[in-house]
């Protein structure tokens, strides 16, 4: 049975990430409070926090390969923060466009969803990622049971959604988006049932069952 205190280095890492997660944010409102965004502060919005929004979302599937391979348990608990701090920069991303970029001229975004794919697959990204951030919560879980685990799969086709929208918008240079699409391959093939079997975090829950427990 854990103490009370055996959970400090997760706190601690939750703290930690909250801080690093948070920093971008603040480093564009300060671009944006001293004017300094460059020669198009738009186009630098828009780009900066899509790009956040993406690796958010991509250490948030990263973290339950990580217990896997280190058998620390720590890591899952970070999926929530990283989740909604993804959708954070999801939801700033979607403003800039709609706002700044589109002057909330609706005739312009509904031709542009309808014309430019990689605009309609990053909106259907964005539109099934909500749901998902609205239910983050234990409260959720404990309303939706066994549900909660079904709706939150739709993780992965959010994910296969935004990688397909960075792939999609780059017209020259590909190799970053590629790179994306790379760990995201990664990621979802180190979640094959056959990997699992063979995880320090597998091996240990074996050993523990066929430990004799103690009288």
């Amino acid at each position: 049975m854990s103490r009370p205190g055996d959970d400090w280095p997760i706190r601690v890492l939750q703290v930690t990430l909250f801080g690093l997660c948070l920093l971008p944010a603040l480093d564009l409102l300060r671009g944006v409070l001293s004017a300094n965004l460059g020669a198009n502060p738009v186009e630098h919005l828009l780009h900066a926090t899509g790009d956040w929004a993406l690796w958010l979302l991509l250490a948030t599937l990263a973290m339950t390969p990580a217990r896997r391979l280190t058998g620390w348990g720590g890591w899952v608990r970070q999926r929530r923060l990283l989740g909604l701090f993804a959708f954070f920069y999801a939801s700033l991303h979607l403003m800039v466009y709609l706002g700044l970029d589109r002057a909330l001229v609706w005739s312009t975004i509904l031709a542009d969803v309808w014309r430019r794919p990689y605009i309609t697959v990053g909106l259907a990204a964005f539109v099934l990622l909500v749901p998902l951030a609205l239910t983050s919560s234990r409260g959720w879980m404990r309303r939706l049971g066994r549900h909660w685990k079904r709706l939150h799969r739709v993780i992965y086709l959010v994910a296969i959604l935004a990688v397909l929208h960075y792939l999609w918008l780059v017209k020259a240079d590909r190799l970053v988006p590629l790179i994306h699409a790379g760990i995201l391959a990664l990621l979802l093939f180190a979640r094959l049932p056959g990997l699992q079997r063979g995880s320090p975090l597998r091996r240990k829950r074996t050993q523990a069952r066929s430990c004799p427990q103690k009288l």
